[in-house]
């Protein structure tokens, strides 16, 4: 099993390199999903954040307003980290059971957005950066999602800067161009991890 960590800032386009990943065959895991799963209505996780942050975090229909929670961690470093105090330790025991789950001789994609920021690049054999000027992934954020300019350029001053994601990458997916550009980028890193992967079972 090849164990590739995939990430990148928020309007990077992270998420279409693992959708075209996964159309290539490789078992994605995605964190941002996994971090919704855990705080759903009745899971011990939601009510660990109503615990920590007041009723006000839900909505009418008893999900988490993630947008209003949103607002309150991305202004205010400790409240993030008690947030993610909250989240990370159960998306990890979810992460591990698929990951068991997955055949052997898979190329397992963790889609995880905080891989630098929680220092987990140890923890695959392959750390894939996708990467965008900050300009260009605020414009996306504002188009893609609806957020205001100054939210998005918060939510990117609260994780890893550009240059510490490079830093910690062994693959860097360039993702400023065409459409078509990130998909030939993506065909040769599928390719190359496609030859670590056989290079890796032959070996064994």
């Amino acid at each position: 099993m090849l164990r590739v960590g995939l990430t990148g800032g928020i309007g990077s386009g992270k998420t279409e390199v693992a959708r075209r990943l996964a159309e290539r065959g490789a078992v994605v895991i995605d964190a941002d999903r996994l971090a919704r799963e855990v705080v759903e209505p009745g899971t011990a996780g939601l009510a660990a954040v109503v615990a920590e942050f007041g009723a006000d975090v839900l909505a009418p229909d008893g999900r988490l307003d993630r947008a209003r929670l949103g607002e309150i961690v991305f202004a205010d470093a400790d409240r993030l980290a008690r947030l993610n105090a909250i989240v990370h330790p159960r998306v990890a025991e979810r992460t591990a059971e698929l990951m068991a789950a997955a055949p052997e001789d898979a190329i397992v994609v963790y889609d995880v957005p905080l891989l630098v920021e929680n220092d987990l690049g140890r923890e695959y054999d392959v750390v894939v950066v996708v990467d965008a000027p900050d300009d260009l992934r605020v414009g996306r954020v504002v188009a893609n999602r609806g957020m205001g300019e100054e939210q998005a350029r918060a939510r990117i001053r609260a994780q890893a800067s550009r240059e510490e994601r490079l830093a910690a990458a062994d693959v860097v997916v360039d993702n400023s161009g065409t459409v078509a550009d990130l998909d030939a980028r993506v065909a040769e890193v599928w390719a190359g991890l496609a030859a670590r992967a056989g290079a890796g079972s032959s070996a064994s």
